[in-house]
């Protein structure tokens, strides 16, 4: 899985060089990252970006059968959820992670429920047709591609493991430190989440 590329570690890197002692712009503020969908849930229904509308969104694009990044960035993101339901109810209440399938193939809204249920409940799994995927992967600046591993037809989808909060009408904000801990990701959460 490709964590960065390097242009977008250098654009994420931006926040560690704002100025001290002043109000933070979000590091991603003005970047084109997100846009428009409607895709199907775990419970098969038509879900769209406007329904999220007023709420903090944690996006993170991955697939079920990934055999270890996804898993481990889920778990963090459901641990730092968990932290924040017990230290900070309603900063929690203002954020919905939601997880967006990069394999719409195998990933049907049964086994996106399966698998988002074991991280939170209030992780909302998300998956469509491939040009659907194909096209909230590209606005969210999201690289991912098929890789066969056996003749059988079997496949892997290497893709970029990364996530990003959104602010309550859409627009980037962060990228969540999924390469560190739960705590990690809570505290970030907590500082931007207003």
């Amino acid at each position: 899985m490709n964590r960065m590329f390097p242009a977008l570690t250098l654009l994420l890197s931006a926040s560690s060089l704002a100025g001290c002692g002043q109000p933070q712009q979000p590091p991603l503020a003005g970047a084109t990252i997100g846009g428009p969908f409607a895709l199907t849930d775990q419970n098969g229904k038509t879900v769209r970006d406007t329904d999220f509308a007023g709420k903090y969104r944690i996006v993170y694009f991955g697939y079920t059968y990934c055999p270890d990044v996804c898993p481990t960035d889920m778990q963090k993101i459901g641990q730092a959820m968990r932290i924040l339901d017990k230290s900070d109810p309603r900063t929690s209440d203002k954020i919905v992670p939601i997880f967006i399938s990069v394999d719409p193939e195998r990933d049907t809204p049964p086994v996106l429920k399966q698998f988002v249920a074991n991280f939170h409940p209030r992780i909302i799994g998300l998956t469509g047709s491939p040009d659907a995927i194909a096209k909230v992967a590209k606005s969210y600046a999201v690289y991912f591609k098929k890789q066969p591993v056996s003749a059988g037809g079997g496949y892997m989808v290497d893709h970029l493991a990364i996530a990003f909060l959104m602010d309550p009408q859409g627009k980037p904000m962060v990228s969540l430190p999924i390469d560190k801990d739960g705590e990690a990701v809570a505290a970030d959460l907590r500082r931007w989440v207003q």
